[in-house]
């Protein structure tokens, strides 16, 4: 199973940016998944879920700015996030929620610029 997150770049802090996993295999069509971050000296942490049905939950830093979503059909699942600020800059990945660890791609940077 390969999960290639894609997307990232540079943005001014209150800008928006849309990031994309791309799934290999049938892991993404049965199983919830989440997006994840990781910040310079900081632990990864889970920041998005969408279950197989489609239900979604975010973690507090986040709420009301980030959606995520899933095309199955597609096999990827989308990470929209608005009114970004600095202390989003993070490397972005998806996989599984729970998270599987044979399943961390390589990230996609994201820096949001003050």
């Amino acid at each position: 199973v390969q999960l290639q997150a894609s997307g990232g770049g540079l943005v001014q802090a209150g800008g928006s940016l849309s990031v994309s996993c791309a799934a290999s295999g049938s892991i993404l069509r049965y199983n919830a998944m989440g997006w994840y971050r990781q910040a310079p000296r900081k632990q990864r942490e889970l920041v998005a879920g969408i279950t197989s049905g489609g239900r979604t939950n975010y973690a507090d830093s986040v709420k009301g700015r980030f959606t995520i979503s899933r095309d199955n059909a597609k096999n990827t699942v989308y990470l929209q996030m608005n009114s970004l600020k600095p202390e989003d800059t993070a490397v972005y990945y998806c996989n599984r929620l729970p998270a599987l660890n044979d399943y961390w791609g390589q990230g996609t940077q994201v820096t949001v610029s003050s």
